[in-house]
């Protein structure tokens, strides 16, 4: 997993910002329920060469001691080796992190190596620094393969062992009232935005699908939007989220939201806003109403402005419907994220969280000064889930809490081990959660393990461990707790992009995987779809049963889109963008990690979080989007 971004700037605090010192001054208690503990796995073989993706990790902080023994491990993946497309990050955290509130989404953080650097996002809205564009590597000579035929024979006897075994990987379960506390997973319907529904219960099958391969499946650019100019003294500016309808592509810009024809880029209306936006949801409604959370006017020396406009927008009108704010005691709210879910637009912040009716614009709760814990942040979707901060700073607990959306009512309850100071929604149903446990991960991701609940009981399922080192994914579990990449849900699987290793053949190149683990067991599936050689993949979403994926293609190549089936793994190519260097040049700045990239019905739009006055002396675009047929 790649280096996320230090915290952006923002503007000083007001009373009461911050993670709670004191009791006193933290919202309600829930009601308490008794907290899971995980399942350890056991240490597996390492695989001859590349990332063991089927070996039991090394557990983080707090993990529970594992057996001494286990069964067999299973095949081998690829080799691994530095992966191309992520580039290093600075330390997060200046004084006062993480209880600082984030400032424009993306925006440089001054004095970092003095170098602005892009970090990556949620397959949908990412965040990052401006950079130039990065390409794959050309070979370069003398670089060897590292796979002799003593090699092959080690691989071989591994996969026949495998084969025996049965594929996967192996786990024991670390307390018997954890290992088989299992649910049927959510029957999540098709949303909007290019987002696919949460697959049927333990289904893999890879039913349902509405994207289909066109008779020709390459794409030509449909239209390109160029980058807006920040104001005079401001260094970046938030332009995050990005919106599909049927007929309208909408993107923020600086301060406005644009909806375009999807198909031709005209514009077809302006949605003028008073300052930025801060923070957008990825979901919409059936009738195309989504939020945002954007500040009360622009920015300016000496008055840098907090996020504290909640908004709702109607995406095929072109008009803003309502904008509210929320208080905390007396002092104004700024909100890191939003979301939607059941009618209800919520959003969270480090003074607690609020909610409102999505039609009326009614408020329906926010934070009571007699509250000891407070609402971070919410998952929207099928479900409303709450990410609820109890005790101080470094003695911090986390409650994972399904909400009534109407009424702000907990309906199950599971409590993280206490230390673990951030976590992110990855799914509401199935509920599935993304934490760096003791900080084990390594590599600023946000990710060392899954957390996969109950959301009937809120009881724990089971505990995924996934290292940096082997996979993908990102998550901000900081800020936006449902921005996460190079992952996503369906299936009753999590399926997740393993971290890019050293190619096959004759490539000099790097490539990677998809793989899949079942959410009821805790075990890989033995699913796998490949990259291909100078190629690397990244789950966006789910489309019934199937895996929408990304392919970052090498330097001469375009990006393609597939469909991954989700029963067999087989790929699908639905899209294949033009390899001429010039649309490269603009693709290769799109990057899954750090852009926002919507597919639907053939049309692929990949854009920007971040206007800035970085450049690297090319003309630069906001929107680049491709279509076939």
């Amino acid at each position: 997993m790649t280096q996320p971004p230090p915290p952006p700037n923002q503007p000083p605090q007001q009373p009461g910002f911050g993670p709670p010192q004191d009791p006193s001054q933290q919202p309600a208690q829930p009601p308490q329920n008794a907290s899971q503990q995980p399942a350890q796995p056991p240490q597996q073989p390492s695989a001859p060469t590349g990332p063991d993706l089927n070996k039991a990790p090394e557990p983080g902080y707090g993990y529970p001691q594992a057996p001494q023994s286990a069964p067999p491990a299973a095949p081998p993946a690829a080799p691994q080796g530095p992966g191309y497309g992520y580039p290093q990050q600075p330390p997060a955290a200046g004084y006062g992190y993480p209880g600082q509130q984030p400032g424009p989404y993306g925006q440089p953080q001054p004095g970092a190596y003095g170098q602005p650097q892009q970090p990556g996002p949620y397959g949908q809205p990412g965040y990052g620094y401006p950079q130039p564009p990065t390409m794959p590597m050309q070979p370069q000579p003398g670089g060897g393969k590292k796979f002799n035929a003593q090699m092959a024979i080690i691989v071989a006897a591994v996969v026949a062992i495998a084969l025996i075994v049965g594929g996967g990987v192996w786990y024991a379960s670390g307390k018997d009232d954890d290992k088989k506390t299992t649910a049927e997973g959510g029957g999540g319907k098709e949303e909007k935005n290019g987002e696919g529904g949460g697959g049927t219960g333990g289904s893999s099958s890879g039913g349902g699908a509405k994207e289909k391969a066109p008779a020709d499946t390459a794409s030509k650019v449909l239209f390109q939007v160029p980058a807006p100019k920040v104001p005079k003294g401001v260094s970046s500016i938030d332009t995050s989220g990005s919106w599909l309808t049927d007929t309208v592509y909408a993107k923020s810009g600086i301060a406005e939201i644009v909806g375009y024809d999807r198909a031709k880029g005209t514009e077809k209306w302006t949605i003028d806003l008073p300052g930025p936006v801060c923070s957008a949801t990825m979901h919409v409604t059936e009738d195309n109403k989504t939020a945002i959370v954007h500040k009360p006017a622009m920015p300016a020396k000496g008055e840098p402005q907090a996020c504290t406009q909640v908004a709702v927008v109607d995406l095929e009108a072109g008009k803003q419907l309502w904008s509210k704010s929320a208080k905390s005691g007396t002092m104004p709210i700024s909100f890191n994220n939003v979301t939607l879910s059941g009618g209800t637009v919520a959003a969270g912040s480090t003074s607690g969280g609020a909610a409102w009716e999505i039609a009326s614009g009614k408020q329906l709760w926010a934070p009571k000064t007699s509250d000891s814990c407070y609402d971070s942040g919410y998952g929207g979707g099928e479900k409303l889930v709450a990410v609820r901060k109890c005790g101080s700073y470094e003695q911090r607990q986390l409650h994972i809490q399904t909400i009534d959306p109407k009424s702000g009512n907990v309906v199950t309850e599971y409590k993280m081990d206490e230390g673990i100071e951030y976590a992110a929604v990855v799914s509401t149903d199935p509920l599935v959660v993304a934490a760096d446990v003791g900080d084990s991960a390594g590599d600023g991701s946000g990710i060392s393990d899954f957390f996969s609940i109950d959301n009937k009981t809120g009881k724990l399922r089971q505990r995924i461990s996934a290292p940096g080192d082997d996979f993908a994914a990102r998550c901000d579990a900081i800020y936006k707790m449902e921005n996460c990449t190079g992952l996503t849900v369906g299936n009753d699987r999590l399926y997740i992009a393993t971290e890019e290793h050293e190619g096959s053949g004759d490539s000099y190149g790097q490539t990677n995987e998809v793989v899949a683990f079942d959410l009821a067991t805790g075990k890989q599936t033995g699913q796998r779809a490949d990259a291909g050689d100078d190629y690397e993949i990244t789950p966006l979403r789910m489309d019934g049963g199937n895996v929408i994926a990304y392919k970052r293609p090498p330097y001469d190549k375009g990006g393609q889109i597939v469909s991954i089936d989700g029963g067999t793994f087989k790929q699908t190519v639905l899209l294949e963008n033009p390899a001429t260097e010039s649309v490269r040049d603009v693709e290769g700045r799109m990057l899954p990690t750090s852009a926002e990239l919507l597919y639907s019905q053939g049309g692929l739009y990949m854009s920007k979080v971040y206007a800035s006055d970085f450049s690297t002396g090319d003309k630069e675009y906001l929107v680049i989007a491709f279509g076939t047929g």
